[in-house]
């Protein structure tokens, strides 16, 4: 079952957050800090496999990502499940739900997870009081519609050796903005789930995935990947660019 954490003693509040540069904006004071802790309602913890959410729940809150690695899904009109994106800590889940107060995708859990919850219409009433958080909610909701748009990208345009390249790379880019190593991390999704996000079958992520690791450009043990050559994955999907 998802668990909501006991408040005060067990939050760990904005202010004093270690994410908070990710998913607050730059440049509030530390009164201002302060005051957007009345913003987090709980934090609940999602076992590995839970869902956050499900398409067609009611809208109330977004989902700040605090520890752990979420997927979101849809069902494809064959009745396919469909990953449209995964989400790791410092990001934000349940923006779907703004235009039509009722989300459109599920949010599951692909490791124990927690979340911290803030009421969205809690949310705006602060977010009129300050407005660099509604700036930087605008631009929040701006890189989501960029990131479907580069989605849209890798699957109208590049083949499967470009596509996970660009994933690998974005992973590692992701993960770099957290403190992390940008060549050696551990996938929260199986193979297949990346070809679902990918629009790839499980045997040609399989296949790309040995080519790269055959190429010298990562090395591959279980879910943990190194990558070895940074340089050359972008090469791979410098190519695609320059051949749209």
């Amino acid at each position: 079952m998802n668990a909501p954490v006991s408040l005060p003693h067990l939050r760990v509040a904005c202010s004093n957050c270690n994410l908070r540069e990710l998913c607050l904006p730059v440049g509030l004071s530390h009164e201002q800090l302060e005051s957007l802790d009345e913003l987090v309602y709980t934090r609940k913890r999602i076992k590995r496999g839970d869902t956050l959410f499900r398409s067609g729940d009611s809208f109330a809150s977004l989902y700040a990502i605090r520890s752990g690695f979420f997927k979101t899904r849809v069902a494809s009109p064959d009745g396919r499940d469909q990953v449209t994106g995964f989400q790791m800590a410092g990001e934000l889940l349940g923006i779907d739900g703004i235009g039509t107060d009722a989300h459109h995708c599920d949010a599951i859990a692909l490791e124990d997870s927690e979340v911290c919850v803030i009421p969205y219409a809690r949310l705006e009433e602060v977010s009129q009081r300050f407005e660099p958080l509604q700036r930087h909610f605008h631009k929040v909701m701006s890189r989501e519609i960029v990131r479907e748009h580069g989605v849209m990208l890798l699957l109208g345009s590049m083949r499967a050796e470009e596509r996970l390249a660009a994933f690998l790379l974005n992973l590692s880019q992701r993960f770099t903005s957290r403190g992390y190593s940008a060549s050696e991390f551990v996938l929260r999704m199986t193979r297949e789930e990346i070809g679902s996000f990918l629009g790839m079958k499980l045997e040609t992520v399989s296949r790309a995935f040995s080519k790269f690791q055959d190429d010298g450009l990562i090395s591959v043990q279980q879910k943990h990947i190194r990558i070895a050559d940074l340089a050359g994955l972008r090469k791979i999907v410098g190519q695609a660019g320059a051949a749209c």
